[in-house]
């Protein structure tokens, strides 16, 4: 296993894991007694980020074992998480360097897919990235 595709699928992983932190987060602050002004919208939004936690979990599961799909949803995680590590890097307080991490997660993820050795493994034709 090239060490790029084992680096992807952890950092990855890593996204993963992170928004369902966030998920149960937000089910425990609401379980502790934390008021929100919607428990609807509180606990949909918890639901919601637990179960988009699934697809970068899946992702890394499959870039683990090596599967071709797994490509394509990696760079695509990748490419919506630049823009939001930008936005919430503009932000103040905790979310700056949370979102300098997300930016820089998601160039190296990008950097190691992008590499002939991922390439090769994954069974990326020759030359498919730049038809586009």
């Amino acid at each position: 296993r090239p060490t790029r595709v084992t680096v992807a699928a952890a950092l990855v992983a890593l996204q993963g894991l992170a928004l369902a932190a966030f998920g149960l987060v937000m089910l425990g602050l609401l379980l502790a007694g934390d008021k929100p002004d919607s428990v609807t919208q509180a606990v949909t939004g918890a639901v919601t980020m637990l179960v988009v936690a699934l697809l970068p979990l899946g992702t890394a599961r499959g870039l683990w074992r090596l599967s071709r799909w797994s490509r394509g949803p990696a760079i695509f995680l990748q490419l919506l998480a630049l823009p939001v590590g930008w936005q919430m890097a503009g932000s103040e307080g905790a979310w700056f360097p949370a979102g300098l991490a997300l930016a820089a997660v998601a160039v190296a993820v990008l950097v190691c897919l992008f590499h002939p050795s991922a390439h090769a493994v994954l069974r990326v034709e020759p030359g498919a990235d730049r038809d586009v």
